[in-house]
This record gives structure tokens, sequence and C-alpha cells, in this order.
């Protein structure tokens, strides 16, 4: 479960319960939008697929 980062931490974070780390999340958006970017590369752009390149992009990140 994500949270909202408490007092200690800044705007920017987040608490990840579940691994007990902050996440900072400019830097999260940023790996994530430049690991969907070579996953649509890697297909040759084809349109339509955005959203699941995103989101394999972002699980490929978290586990």
């Amino acid at each position: 479960m994500i949270k909202k980062a408490n007092k200690n931490r800044d705007a920017e974070s987040v608490l990840d319960e579940e691994f007990g780390k902050f996440i900072d999340l400019p830097y999260h958006d940023n790996t994530i939008a430049q690991l969907a970017y070579y996953k649509a590369h890697n297909r040759g752009f084809e349109a339509g697929h955005e959203l699941n390149d995103w989101l394999e992009a972002e699980r490929d990140l978290l586990f």
C-alpha cells in the first residue's frame, strides 16, 4: 500500500508501506517514462500500446 508522504518527507515522496521505503516521485515517473519509451521503440512505436507500455514499465521498476 502506498501512502502520501508524512511530515518528515517532502511532498514529492510517498511511503510504500509494503516495502517500507520512500519513493521519489519525479525520479520514479521519469524512470517509468524511459522504460516505456524503450518498450515502444522495441516494437516500432506501433500506436495503441502506450498505456500497456507504461504499466509494464511500472511493474518492471517496482518488482
